[in-house]
């Protein structure tokens, strides 16, 4: 079927796939950051139920290495921050990703409907609130 698009629609229809696997990209990576703050967070807030005294371990790598309360809430408090800007950040990114697509999209539909010539039905490529009614020669 794209055998017969003109280059111009050919390519904006490659960078709309491109688009649409950034986003992917970008939706996965947002709900995985998600999920660590989630899980930051629920850590944190089981740091308030647990007694000052209790022996702690965090792990390294593959090992586990004893800390002591305040490190171990410092460092949470930390990865939360972290993780809330990463959210934050991608949340951004995937809103840009989203008005590029639409803006993509629009321009081939645009660019589609022109080259479509007269056989459309009723009000043209335009749609609604396009040229108006009787919108024909001068």
């Amino acid at each position: 079927m794209q055998g017969n698009l003109p280059p111009e629609a050919e390519e904006k229809i490659e960078e709309l796939q491109d688009l649409q696997s950034s986003a992917q990209q970008v939706a996965a990576q947002k709900q995985q950051a998600e999920t660590q703050l989630r899980e930051s967070q629920t850590a944190l807030d089981e740091l308030d139920d647990i007694d000052e005294d209790t022996v702690m371990y965090r792990e390294v790598g593959e090992l586990l290495v004893e800390t002591d309360r305040g490190a171990a809430e410092e460092d949470l408090d930390e990865k939360v921050s972290s993780l809330e800007v990463r959210v934050e950040t991608l949340e951004k990114q995937e809103e840009r990703v989203k008005e590029q697509f639409e803006s993509l999209q629009a321009e081939l539909q645009q660019l589609l409907s022109g080259m479509g010539g007269p056989g459309g039905a009723g009000g043209g490529p335009g749609g609604p609130g396009g040229m108006g009614p009787g919108a024909g020669g001068a």
